[in-house]
C-alpha cells in the first residue's frame, strides 16, 4: 500500500489487527463447521469428523496467519492488486508448509495441493469481504470528517481570539503576531484532508497552539500539566484527536470555575499500546455553565478510532465529583517520516 494513499482507496487489511484476526478466525471456523455438516454420512459421526477437520485446519491456518501478520508492514507498501497476489501466495505457502511439517504420516502431495487451493480460495473470499466492508465504511469516514470540521470551527472561539489579538496589537504586537500564527496553524489543520493518520507529536503541538490562544483570553486561570516524558512522537493517531479533548476541558472545566485546577494531559507508551489521558476539573454544581456539552467530540473521536483501529482502540470516560477524565488506548504504529501516513484498513 502506498503510504500516502487515501483511506478511500483500496487497502489491504492489517493482519496484526485484533479485529481482523477475530473476523478471519470466526469466518474460517464457521465455514469449516458448515462444510463438515454438509459432508456428513451419519449424524452420529459429526464430532469425529469435525475434530479431524479442525486438526487439518489449524495446521494450515495458524502458520498462514502468522506469516501474514509478520509480513503486514511489507504488504502495506504494495498496491492493492499486487498485495492480493502476494497475500494469496504467502498464505498458501505458509499454510502448505505448516500442513506438511505438522501433519503426521507420509507426504500426500495431492492433499498438499488441495490444501493450497483451499487456502487461496479462502484468502480471496476474506479479502473480498474486507474490501466490501471498507467501501461500506468510507461514507461513514467522510461523515465523521465533516462532523469534525463542524465541531471544531466554533464562531465564538474565532471571535474571542480575534478580540484578544486586537487588544494586543497596540501594546504587545509580538504576542499578537504569535496568536495569529497559532490561529492560522490551527485552522490550517482543521481545513486540511483529515482522513490520514497523523504523528502524535504534531497533534500535541496543535493542542499546545490552541491552548496558547486560550491562555491569552483566560490568563492565569488556564494551567496545563503536560506529562509527555514517555511519549512516542512518531506514533500514528487520528488527526484532531487531542485538540478537541483539551478544548472540552477548557470549555467545561476551566471557564465555569472561579479557581479551576490545572488540566492534566498524560501521553505514554506501555508495551505495544499508546495511552492518552486528559483530566480536567469540574466546577461546583452551582457554577454558571456557558457551554452545555452534547458529546459530539467524544462520539466523533470514538467513531474515527473504530474506523482506523477497529477493536484494538478504546475510549473510556470517568466522571467523579470534582473531575472528568478521558482515556484513549490505541495500538502503537510508527510513522517514520514527517508526512502523515495512511493507515492499514483495520477491518
Amino acid at each position: 500500500m502506498n503510504p500516502n494513499a487515501s483511506i478511500d482507496s483500496d487497502l489491504l487489511p492489517d493482519f496484526r489487527n485484533m479485529g481482523v484476526l477475530l473476523r478471519i478466525l470466526v469466518f474460517v471456523h464457521l465455514a469449516l463447521f458448515v462444510y463438515t455438516l454438509i459432508g456428513l454420512g451419519q449424524w452420529q459421526t459429526w464430532p469425529e469428523n469435525l475434530a479431524a477437520s479442525v486438526l487439518w485446519l489449524e495446521f494450515s491456518l495458524l502458520p498462514a496467519v502468522l506469516a501474514l501478520g509478520l509480513a503486514s508492514p511489507l504488504l502495506a507498501r504494495l498496491d492493492y492488486s499486487r498485495g492480493v497476489l502476494v497475500t494469496c501466495g504467502l498464505a498458501a505457502l505458509a499454510g502448505t508448509v505448516g500442513h506438511w511439517v505438522l501433519m503426521p504420516g507420509p507426504t500426500n502431495w495431492n492433499a498438499l495441493v488441495a490444501s493450497a487451493a483451499v487456502i487461496v480460495a479462502s484468502v480471496l473470499t476474506l479479502l473480498k469481504y474486507f474490501h466490501l466492508r471498507q467501501r461500506a465504511l468510507s461514507p461513514r469516514l467522510s461523515e465523521a470528517r465533516l462532523a469534525a470540521l463542524q465541531a471544531r470551527i466554533r464562531p465564538h472561539f474565532l471571535f474571542n481570539s480575534l478580540n484578544a489579538v486586537l487588544s494586543l496589537i497596540r501594546y504587545e504586537p509580538a504576542k499578537a503576531e504569535q496568536v495569529l500564527e497559532d490561529l492560522a496553524d490551527l485552522f490550517r489543520v482543521v481545513m486540511k484532508d483529515n482522513r490520514q493518520l497523523s504523528r502524535l507529536d504534531r497533534e500535541v503541538e496543535l493542542a499546545k497552539r490552541y491552548l496558547n490562544i486560550e491562555m491569552v483570553r483566560l490568563g492565569s486561570r488556564l494551567k496545563v500539566q503536560w506529562n509527555t516524558e514517555n511519549m512516542p512522537g512518531d506514533a500514528a493517531v487520528p488527526p484532531l484527536m487531542l485538540q478537541p479533548l483539551v478544548e472540552n476541558a477548557v470549555y467545561h472545566g476551566v471557564e465555569p470555575a472561579l479557581n479551576p485546577a490545572p488540566i492534566e494531559v498524560h501521553v505514554f507508551r506501555f508495551r505495544d499500546q499508546l495511552h492518552l489521558d486528559v483530566k480536567n476539573p469540574l466546577p461546583p454544581p452551582d457554577a454558571v455553565r456557558e457551554h452545555v456539552g452534547n458529546g459530539m467530540a467524544l462520539e466523533n473521536i470514538r467513531e474515527r478510532l473504530l474506523l482506523h483501529f477497529d477493536a484494538e482502540a478504546t475510549l473510556t470516560t470517568q466522571a467523579a465529583s470534582d473531575y472528568y477524565q478521558v482515556h484513549i488506548v490505541v495500538p502503537y504504529r510508527e510513522i517514520a517520516h514527517d508526512d502523515a501516513a495512511s493507515p492499514f484498513f483495520g477491518g
